[in-house]
């Protein structure tokens, strides 16, 4: 079948508000599920992050909603809060041509009364994580009697991070006539076996690397480890990425290298499992805003992270085997566009190289860091972030703010960057030479005939 999302018998409603968020044609994996999906199959797909794997299970999951039923009729269940966050906004996204579709996220790291205040008002679609899902039930804060689709997103990464007897104990409170669809980038042992259990003859179903040798730009540098602080900002002002990852081992690590490159004078902000959820929160925000060019942050701290468009990733610590090279620098380069993978090493790492190399099949060398010539500095992002006391509890939407800002304020709209909506708090980027008009303007005014504090971060 051709690319195009008008064969596939979803509502008239549905293809315009697909339309409308740029989704032009299908991805590669969204040609090859979507159809099955359709039609009510259970499936196992291989399919990594950037994929498109979202609106591969969240369309057929929105065709069956009876919006008139607040019965939990869909839940989707991923590794991390984060990828949970991003999964529902989606969801929430795709729906919009339907009528009050109420899309819940549960998850650790958040209060628990507040959830379950949402959840004594009806749910159509619930996200979360195992550890969260299972505390509302244990609670019976949550019911799952009515599900008609079961997704398990990164099912590897769920069970690698020990959720198999939660999802296990999760699955059998829901209907024996689910549908159940599983995305996995990988396909060990512990995924059929769950499968085998909880599956109804799937249809098993993979795509190629998203990745090809030429789209990611591999580039390796050696150092002496006592120099690796001014390596980096050497690497960071000669190639000026736009944003970049920087990944580290340890915690400690993550805090050394972003106190250097904040004294340095590139603005940084570090992601490790030390910060508050909140915190956590915050840090990506400001990262995907692009009020922040550089997060440092270790792979732990990295799960269920999905930058879009990030156009570079840097090693400062390069991972203990290839596998995780890859993984790592995949986050970049990602629906057909070019990226950027930086790392450092020293001479003791050489062998990494070479298992690097080994893995991908293709011969890979090492420049001498002082190759580079000295370059300026980087410099500061266009925005800057600044955060609203007001979220969904508030009924408060992006277009609120947007008019607010460009309406009795008076900014310009080319000025507002990106706006985040979550819970309890609002977050919009406005550009630098319009910040303090926007943030006086937002403190004395109103927003929906209302005052919030607002603060810049």
């Amino acid at each position: 079948m051709d690319s195009s999302f008008s064969n596939l018998g979803l509502a008239k409603g549905q293809l315009a508000n697909l339309h409308s968020l740029g989704y032009l044609e299908m991805t590669a994996i969204q040609k090859k599920v979507l159809p099955l999906a359709l039609q009510g199959r259970d499936i196992i797909a291989q399919a990594k992050t950037g994929s498109g794997k979202t609106a591969t299970f969240a369309l057929p999951l929105l065709a069956k909603i009876n919006p008139r039923d607040f019965g939990v009729q869909a839940l989707v269940l991923c590794p991390a809060r984060e990828l949970a966050t991003q999964v529902a906004s989606e969801v929430r996204r795709l729906a919009r041509h339907q009528q009050n579709i109420k899309v819940v996220i549960l998850c650790g790291g958040q209060s628990i009364g507040p959830q379950i205040g949402s959840l004594e008002h009806g749910a159509h679609v619930i996200v979360g994580t195992p550890g969260r899902i299972k505390d509302h039930l244990r609670k019976r804060t949550l019911k799952l009697s009515r599900v008609k689709t079961l997704v398990l997103d990164e099912a590897d990464r769920m069970l690698d991070m020990g959720f198999m007897e939660d999802i296990e104990a999760i699955i059998k409170q829901t209907p024996r006539g689910r549908q159940t669809v599983l995305f996995s980038a990988t396909f060990p042992d512990k995924i059929g076996s769950l499968s085998a259990r909880f599956q109804q003859s799937p249809v098993m179903v993979s795509v190629e690397s998203l990745h090809d040798k030429g789209q990611i730009r591999q580039l390796f540098y050696l150092t002496q480890r006592s120099q690796k602080l001014d390596s980096l900002v050497k690497l960071l002002c000669y190639y000026k990425p736009a944003r970049a990852v920087v990944f580290c081992h340890t915690k400690d690590t993550t805090r050394e290298v972003s106190a250097h490159l904040q004294s340095k004078g590139i603005i940084t902000l570090a992601l490790n499992g030390d910060l508050e959820q909140r915190d956590r929160d915050q840090v990506l925000i400001q990262f995907r805003q692009q009020s922040c060019r550089i997060l440092v942050a270790t792979d732990v701290a990295s799960r269920g992270l999905d930058i879009p468009d990030l156009p570079a990733v840097i090693n400062y610590d390069l991972p203990k085997d290839p596998e995780g090279y890859v993984h790592r620098i995949g986050r970049t380069g990602r629906a057909g566009k070019k990226g950027l993978a930086l790392s450092m090493l020293t001479d003791r790492e050489r062998h990494k190289l070479e298992g690097i190399g080994e893995f991908q099949d293709h011969h890979l060398r090492a420049e001498l860091i002082e190759t580079l010539k000295e370059s300026s500095t980087m410099t500061p992002p266009d925005f800057v972030t600044l955060c609203i006391a007001a979220g969904r509890k508030d009924k408060i939407r992006p277009g609120d703010i947007l008019g607010a800002v460009t309406g009795e304020i008076g900014i310009p709209g080319s000025s507002v960057g990106k706006i985040d909506i979550l819970e309890y708090a609002a977050y919009v980027a406005i550009h630098k030479n319009d910040v303090a008009k926007a943030l006086e303007g937002l403190q004395r005014g109103r927003i929906k005939g209302r005052n919030f504090k607002v603060r810049k971060l």
